[in-house]
């Protein structure tokens, strides 16, 4: 699964461009992007168990927007602050197999469905009883461009206004099923990653539009090393050093690995 990420707001711009923004809605985001960007922490190393808010493309009133969500989803139809906390720990990823039948994420994936860019993500590969965390990202040096459901919920007690998100999965491809080698649930999983081509296809398309997207990305390239530990009194922490490569001899003396 993918409950570790980075984000960079520095390139979300660029992405904007990627993803064929218009000019009118180039210049509006401009102005926002700036101002996220310098009043925005980057994230190089975020943890979904913190609730960070990530940067996501939306498709609102046929325009192309740039909005904050809280990672880990909240259906608007929780009822209380108490039940939102109890389950949005449960609700950072969205298996795309089920995103249409489970209540979790059923009214976000009919009605928004919304693309972050991410500068990378990480996972753990497990060997003889230990975790070594890898960072992945694209080779090309291009932010991936994750599908995701969005949703909105008023906390009735206070009057606010949550905006969060699900990070969709699927199975995973060749190098992923080699890192994620000790999953919790039916086999290794991955982030569903969008082509440039494929994100109108998922934000705006139709049910069966959206489902033909949901499987592993073998066209994409990807590239992954590992990382200082995430966790524990060795972490780093949300540093640009979380994403150095750092060698563990007992990954880096077995030659079967990639």
């Amino acid at each position: 699964m993918c409950y570790e990420s980075s984000q960079l707001a520095y390139r979300i711009y660029k992405d904007a461009q990627r993803i064929g923004a218009s000019e009118e809605e180039l210049a509006e985001l401009r102005g926002k992007w700036h101002d996220l960007e310098n009043d925005r922490p980057q994230l190089y190393y975020a943890s979904g168990f913190e609730h960070p808010e990530l940067l996501g493309f939306t498709r609102r009133h046929h325009r192309l927007e740039l909005e904050t969500f809280y990672w880990g989803l909240i259906p608007h139809w929780v009822k209380n602050e108490e039940q939102a906390l109890a389950l949005w720990n449960q609700t950072l990823n969205a298996r795309g197999e089920s995103i249409f039948e489970k209540p979790y994420f059923r009214d976000a994936a009919q009605n928004e469905r919304i693309v972050l860019p991410l500068t990378g993500f990480y996972e753990h590969q497990y060997r003889l009883g230990k975790s070594y965390p890898y960072f992945i990202q694209q080779k090309n040096g291009e932010n991936m461009l994750v599908g995701a459901l969005a949703a909105e919920w008023t906390n009735e007690a206070t009057g606010e206004l949550y905006r969060s998100a699900s990070i969709v999965t699927t199975p995973a491809n060749t190098l992923m099923a080699e890192i994620h080698n000790k999953p919790k649930i039916n086999g290794p999983r991955m982030p569903l990653l969008l082509e440039e081509k494929n994100v109108e296809q998922w934000m705006s398309g139709s049910e069966q539009e959206a489902k033909e997207l949901l499987h592993p990305n073998t066209t994409i390239e990807l590239k992954a090393h590992t990382v200082h530990p995430l966790r524990g009194r060795k972490s780093l922490g949300n540093c640009e050093q979380a994403q150095e490569e750092f060698s563990y001899p007992q990954v880096h003396e077995d030659p079967t690995l990639f």
